[in-house]
């Protein structure tokens, strides 16, 4: 069970397949709002809530004078897209992407959008694939929850970040992430893609007690911004 959430089972949304359940989670923010996720876990396939996604999500609420009504948001691999679902309730322009191959995860948030009456932008984005949709977005804030986490997948990540990062000048990437081995790559790709980190928390350090209580692993908040900035 989620600490950050009251996770409470929706039969209706239950399945006779092999090894699948869904379930629906609420998450509340102070005593503004509160978001619902659908999660659903297979034996070979995981959409639910992480860690790292509400100790994100947290973050995006706590810092909400700086999301302004009508910033620009994308969220990276989002898949249960809390931290964009707030950031939206927060009166953002978001846009929700995940690898385009995967079109379960793309609907489940639209389903999400629709759940809790928010509208925002779905889009199919591979890291380190330049399609027109890249080149398109303008974001004021770059999301990623646990996006950390595939070594082979770190490399065209930053390219991803920093391309956005140098087209929007101004602009930062807030990622949380385990404090699991390879900080010796992520250093040295973000020296290779001209990026650096301004500030770097302990995930924890902001959490309320009861959301903290909940949850475990060594996670860390990091914001990082481009030194180089396209003309």
């Amino acid at each position: 069970m989620n600490g950050a959430s009251a996770m409470e089972e929706d039969k209706d949304d239950q399945k006779s397949g092999i090894g699948e359940m869904k379930t629906t989670s609420c998450h509340v923010f102070g005593d503004s709002f509160s978001i619902r996720i659908i999660e659903n876990i297979k034996e070979d396939y995981g959409l639910f809530v992480w860690p790292c996604s509400v100790i994100l999500a947290e973050y995006v609420y706590q810092q909400r004078s700086r999301f302004a009504a009508t910033a620009t948001v994308v969220e990276l691999g989002a898949g249960t897209s809390l931290p964009g679902l707030v950031a939206a309730k927060l009166g953002c322009d978001v846009t929700l992407t995940d690898e385009a191959d995967k079109v379960e995860v793309l609907d489940s948030m639209r389903a999400l959008c629709k759940l809790n009456n928010l509208n925002c932008k779905i889009l199919g984005l591979t890291w380190g694939v330049w399609d027109k949709s890249l080149f398109e977005l303008r974001p004021r804030f770059i999301l990623g929850a646990d996006v950390l986490y595939d070594a082979s997948a770190f490399d065209n990540l930053f390219a991803t970040v920093a391309f956005m990062l140098q087209s929007s000048p101004g602009s930062c990437f807030i990622t949380t992430y385990h404090n699991r081995s390879g900080h010796h790559l992520i250093e040295y790709l973000m020296m290779k893609w001209e990026l650096k980190c301004v500030r770097l928390l302990d995930g924890f350090s902001f959490m309320p007690s009861s959301k903290a209580s909940g949850l475990s692993g060594n996670i860390q908040l990091a914001e990082i911004i481009s030194i180089r900035e396209k003309r």
